[in-house]
């Protein structure tokens, strides 16, 4: 097995104790891993630093960058991925839990398919407790079907993928976009003609809130979504009957719908 990399980052609303449980699961796999990159985004409490500096301590494979004020998702991600020292970097978000034998199966996943530059799964979403689960998203395993997929939505769940950094740094990385960073990434690396691959098993179990679904919503949302799809337009990924497709869906559900019904929608259409 390759060695690997993974990446994560923790900002100040982020729970140390979800956090150690987090950590705990990257350590405790099949094949776990030589390096953990931590972004500390901005200042967090004291708790936390000292669970990290804990956490530190047991791993003995944890590097640690803070970052001076927080910069969001993208940068910490961009961060922690340019601060890797190997070809591999699995994404790792503060709350979640991987289940033991992720990795080991992401790597398999890499040997019989070499050609691949990202390598993602399902997720479990859950409320409380991993046997309290609430939703699953399903996302295509192919490179062709993922392509396809991308042209309505997100085709990879991003808490589980694992993915070559050279190729991921040639696109440009992570870039700083509304809530799609990892939507606007996965675009250009389709676009660069990049390769992507979904193991059809559960790799995550992600901690939701019972409100969750009802907030993907609201006017900078949509904004943020919509000038998503008109990037793909001017790229020639979608055309113009499909983009305003795109747009009319994205408007009905996260601002014409009340909250309510935008959790039932997402929990009906967007979820198993």
């Amino acid at each position: 097995m390759k060695k690997y990399s993974v990446c994560m980052s923790v900002y100040k609303n982020d729970n140390p104790t979800d956090f150690k449980e987090a950590v705990l699961s990257i350590c405790n796999q099949t094949c776990p891993p030589d390096e953990i990159i931590l972004v500390i985004d901005g200042p967090v409490s004291d708790i936390m630093l000292k669970t990290i500096e804990i956490l530190s301590e047991k791993t003995g494979i944890m590097k640690v960058i803070p970052l001076p004020k927080n910069m969001g998702h993208a940068i910490a991600r961009q961060t922690g991925l340019e601060a890797a020292r190997n070809e591999l970097c699995a994404v790792m978000d503060a709350d979640d839990l991987s289940v033991p034998n992720r990795f080991e199966k992401q790597l398999k996943a890499f040997e019989k398919h070499p050609e691949v530059s990202v390598v993602g799964g399902l997720i479990n979403e859950f409320i409380h407790t991993t046997d309290n689960v609430v939703g699953t998203r399903i996302v295509p395993e192919n490179d062709s079907d993922i392509k396809e997929y991308l042209k309505s939505r997100c085709p990879m769940n991003l808490v589980t993928v694992m993915l070559k950094k050279s190729d991921v740094l040639k696109v440009g990385g992570y870039q700083d976009w509304y809530c799609e960073e990892d939507y606007y990434l996965w675009i250009r690396l389709a676009l660069g003609g990049y390769k992507f691959y979904n193991i059809q098993e559960n790799l995550v179990n992600v901690r939701v809130g019972e409100e969750m679904y009802q907030r993907r919503g609201g006017k900078k949302y949509f904004a943020s979504e919509a000038r998503l799809q008109k990037y793909m337009l001017d790229h020639n990924l979608i055309s113009l009957p499909k983009y305003a497709y795109n747009v009319l869906i994205r408007w009905v559900v996260q601002v014409a719908m009340p909250n309510w019904l935008r959790g039932w929608v997402f929990r009906t259409f967007a979820r198993n």
